[in-house]
């Protein structure tokens, strides 16, 4: 009997059944399953509907209509670029006229999918300045609007070019149609007393007793109680955002100019709000403030509230400036730095001012613009003008006293130059044309070398005062065809001097407007009383170069302070929309004009 302490009281582990000829026996549970998939088949025929999966598929967003379900991600992926470059050639051949079919396939469509590869790239791609030459000496379509007491301190307007929205010192915001000069509504500051509680004569215990309801009165007024010194407007044209003196920032709706939010108290800024930027595209805004951050919005209808804040400046940030990228540029006055922040890395690159070699140095940058989303400009106090990579941490190029010098008389020391440092600047984005401003009585326009190491002057714009405020948008070509068809109809429901409304925001109620609708049989026909020539609303755009709308926001004072004053050379205070026509419809609309300019100056 063999010893129990190797005997083994159970199987540890199943044999594997042996086979005969490799072949597996089916298992009892496979057997049952067969047993019932018969039984199944040939006894509930008439219930087979019961197993069935009646619901549709999902369509496929990406998926065309003609897709096929065996096709390999290759095929898909040509059939995709043929449906892309019919869409390509139909389009096309609807805006540009009729072309030989030879010319479309080998010109036309090269250089537009050259460009459209360029234009999701993020790079300058748009290299129109030098068609706007013949332009510069002649005297270009210029629209002057005059409606605020004190100084323009923004003028902004949306891509599709259909309005034109201003800012004032005095508090206040205007609304004109771009296309007939005409003013549409006002929402005026906002002044806060409540009779029930105090009056001009109340006695100073009074005031004090009801200090802290002035405090709560303030923050439901649905407005500007101070200067406004920034505007800023979506892409689309929806929003309107504000900010000021108050400390307020407040969206608004671009259509009624209702007030929708007021941004105000913690978590928000502490101090001015300086400058606005929208990223294009998008309802994401941009803010700067003399409280040295940067805050982002998202104002989309389901949030509408604050994201982050950005810090990094020492000093006030006075502009700052976006594209459709994830990222923004900022300067901060005093400190001399440039800043690009990386908004998705949560990181910020300071691009620090080198000291001129001339006589004079940079004691302040003022104000930046972006080119594309790797390059921008900055002007300063010093006057000059400086061309930056995000790749370097020096300025590329410096354009020294861009605006000349300022001369001034002293009994003691005699006459004083000093520059004329520079009060603001734009661009035309993803193109090498920007625009700069100060305040000797031109707009001084530039064009950026190919390879982006330099730039050089362009031409000159006669705009008396101190530019305050600039922006370069070249209108769609929906805004000149609305033009012509409402010369056809000018007594139509759509006609915009039926629009004509004065809206006022009072102490503590929402901003109300009142209607004022002229007789329609006394309405002007809007072909007369545009201030664009009749031969641009035929051909609004060349195979060139787009027409290019410069606004200019100016004033006799700078929105800043009241350190500057110039009332000479007629500085008022309004905005001038100038028209930049290229070459060939420059030409066109000196013809029509006599051959002596294209149109002039039309003020409302």
């Amino acid at each position: 009997m063999p010893d129990s302490f190797f005997a083994s009281a159970k199987v540890r582990k199943r044999k594997r059944p042996q086979h005969q000829n490799g072949v597996k026996k089916p298992s009892k549970k496979a057997k049952l399953d067969e047993e019932l998939s018969q039984h199944s088949d040939s006894d509930n025929n008439a219930n087979d509907w019961a197993d069935l999966d009646l619901r549709a598929e999902e369509p496929d967003p990406n998926a065309s209509g003609d897709s096929d379900t065996d096709e390999t991600p290759a095929e898909k992926r040509l059939r995709l670029a043929q449906l892309y470059l019919s869409s390509v050639k139909e389009s096309l051949a609807a805006g540009e006229g009729d072309f030989d079919a030879a010319e479309i396939d080998r010109d036309i469509i090269s250089s537009r999918l050259k460009q459209d590869v360029l234009s999701h790239s993020g790079k300058i791609h748009l290299f129109v300045a030098d068609s706007y030459s013949s332009c510069l000496s002649t005297k270009p379509p210029t629209l002057r609007t005059r409606g605020h007491r004190f100084s323009v301190t923004s003028a902004v307007t949306s891509s599709s070019s259909r309005y034109l929205f201003t800012a004032g010192k005095e508090g206040a915001i205007i609304k004109w149609d771009l296309t007939t000069g005409k003013k549409v509504a006002t929402v005026h500051k906002c002044r806060i007393h409540d009779s029930s509680t105090t009056t001009p004569s109340s006695s100073t215990a009074t005031k004090k007793k009801n200090k802290g309801k002035w405090k709560a009165q303030a923050i439901e007024v649905q407005g500007h109680t101070d200067e406004i010194l920034t505007l800023a407007l979506s892409s689309d044209g929806k929003y309107l955002a504000s900010g000021g003196r108050d400390r307020r920032l407040i969206v608004w709706d671009a259509e009624s100019l209702s007030c929708i939010k007021v941004f105000q108290g913690p978590m928000n800024h502490k101090d001015t709000i300086s400058a606005l930027s929208f990223k294009h595209s998008t309802h994401t805004l941009y803010t700067a403030s003399f409280d040295r951050t940067l805050k982002l919005y998202d104002l989309s209808p389901s949030i509408l509230g604050y994201t982050e804040t950005l810090f990094g400046h020492q000093d006030s940030v006075l502009s700052i400036s976006s594209l459709s990228g994830d990222n923004c540029v900022s300067v901060g006055g005093r400190d001399k730095t440039a800043r690009y922040w990386k908004i998705v890395d949560e990181s910020q690159e300071e691009k620090g001012k080198e000291k001129e070699k001339g006589e004079y140095v940079e004691g302040s940058l003022e104000c930046i613009a972006m080119i594309d989303e790797s390059t921008f400009v900055t002007g300063g106090d010093s006057g000059s003008i400086s061309l930056w990579s995000t790749t370097k941490k020096k300025p590329i190029f410096t354009h020294p006293l861009a605006h000349g010098l300022h001369s001034t008389f002293s009994s003691t020391e005699g006459t004083i130059q000093t520059p004329r440092w520079i009060t603001s600047l734009a661009t035309l984005p993803y193109s090498d044309l920007f625009v700069s401003g100060s305040w000797e009585g031109q707009i001084r326009l530039w064009k950026v070398d190919s390879k982006l190491k330099s730039f050089s002057l362009l031409g000159n714009l006669p705009i008396p005062g101190i530019i305050n405020s600039l922006q370069l948008v070249s209108p769609p070509k929906s805004f000149f065809t609305s033009l012509t068809s409402s010369s056809k109809t000018p007594n139509s429901a759509s006609n915009p001097f039926n629009a004509s409304t004065d809206t006022t925001a009072a102490a503590s109620l929402h901003t109300t407007s009142t209607p004022s609708v002229p007789n329609s049989a006394s309405l002007p026909n809007t072909s007369e009383s545009t201030w664009l020539p009749r031969s641009l609303l035929s051909q609004p755009h060349t195979r060139t170069a787009p027409v290019i709308f410069l606004i200019a926001g100016t004033g006799q004072e700078h929105r800043f302070g009241r350190w500057l004053t110039v009332k000479e050379g007629g500085a008022v205070n309004g905005c001038y929309v100038v028209a930049l026509l290229p070459d060939s419809a420059a030409g066109d609309a000196a013809e029509e004009d006599g051959g002596e300019g294209t149109g002039g100056l039309r003020t409302f």
